[in-house]
C-alpha cells in the first residue's frame, strides 16, 4: 500500500470490497486495516498445496483472497479430521501471533487459491510501535474462541442431527457463497462434514437424508446446497445469546 493510502497493486478494488465484507476485517479501524494491507504479500497455492503442517513456526497471519483453505488434523495413521473450511474474505492464523508457538493444525489449499499474508516478523515489528493493533487482533481470536466453545458445548450435551443441523448454519453464515436468498452451496462432502462432528457416514447420510426431504438442503457429489435458510435456523434453536453472536459472524449477501 503506497503512502497515500493505496491498496497493493496486486488487490484489486473487487478483492479490497471482498475483504471488508469480514466480520472482523469490515470493523477494525482504517489506520489498522491499511497497515496490515501494506504489510501483506501476495501468496499462491496450487490445489493440494500445503500451507503449513501441525508443528511448523508460525509464519504470520492469513486471509483468503479466492479458493479456500482446510484446517484439520491428520493422526499418524493418515485419518483426517476436517475442523473448517476457510473461504473468502476468512482472515485465520492469529492464535500463532500471540503465544509464537508452532502451529496445531494443517492448512491445505482446497483448489487454486490466492491468499493475502501478513509475514510474522513485519505484523510484530508493527505491533510494537503500534500496541493498538494487538487489540484489532484480539477481537478476531476472541470471536473465533466464541465459536469454539459453542461447537464444543454442542458436541458434550446435543444429540446428532442438533449437532449437525447447527454446525450446517454456522458454515453457511459464514460463507460468502451465500446468496441473497439465504441459500448456499457448501464446497464440503457428507463423509467431511460428519468429520467435524465425530459422526459416522450413516448418521450423517440419515440426517442430511431428512433435511432433504423437508426441503432445507439438497445433497449432490463433494457439496450441500443449502435451501431454505430460515428453516436451517429454525431447526438450530439457537439461544439469544448465539443469535446475536450469530449475526456478529454472518456474511452479508453481496448486493445484486
Amino acid at each position: 500500500m503506497s503512502a497515500a493510502g493505496g491498496l497493493p497493486p496486486w488487490l484489486s478494488e473487487e478483492a479490497h470490497a471482498q475483504l471488508r465484507r469480514d466480520p472482523w476485517f469490515g470493523q477494525v479501524s482504517a489506520p489498522v486495516a491499511q497497515a496490515l494491507l501494506s504489510l501483506a504479500t501476495l501468496r499462491m497455492l496450487q490445489p493440494g498445496e500445503r500451507l503449513f503442517l501441525r508443528g511448523d513456526a508460525p509464519d504470520g497471519l492469513y486471509a483468503v483472497l479466492s479458493g479456500g483453505v482446510r484446517i484439520s488434523g491428520v493422526t499418524e495413521a493418515g485419518k483426517e479430521a476436517v475442523l473448517a473450511l476457510m473461504e473468502s474474505p476468512g482472515w485465520f492464523g492469529e492464535i500463532a501471533v500471540f503465544d509464537g508457538l508452532p502451529r496445531t493444525h494443517d492448512a491445505v489449499a482446497d483448489g487454486p487459491t490466492r491468499l493475502l499474508h501478513v509475514p510474522h516478523g513485519a505484523l510484530l515489528a508493527w505491533l510494537a510501535r503500534e500496541p493498538v493493533g494487538w487489540r484489532e487482533l484480539g477481537v478476531l481470536m476472541s470471536l473465533r474462541l466464541r465459536l469454539s466453545f459453542i461447537n464444543l458445548e454442542d458436541m458434550a450435551l446435543l444429540p446428532a442431527d442438533a449437532r449437525l443441523v447447527r454446525r450446517l448454519l454456522w458454515l453457511v453464515e459464514g460463507s460468502p457463497r451465500q446468496a441473497a436468498d439465504g441459500s448456499c452451496v457448501l464446497p464440503i462432502s457428507q463423509g467431511e462434514l460428519g468429520s467435524m462432528l465425530s459422526l459416522s457416514r450413516q448418521t450423517t447420510n440419515q440426517v442430511l437424508m431428512d433435511l432433504q426431504q423437508r426441503g432445507v438442503l439438497r445433497l449432490s457429489y463433494g457439496r450441500i446446497e443449502v435451501l431454505d435458510r430460515l428453516g436451517l435456523l429454525d431447526a438450530a434453536r439457537l439461544s439469544s445469546a448465539e443469535a446475536r453472536i450469530l449475526k456478529h459472524w454472518r456474511l452479508e449477501p453481496p448486493a445484486n
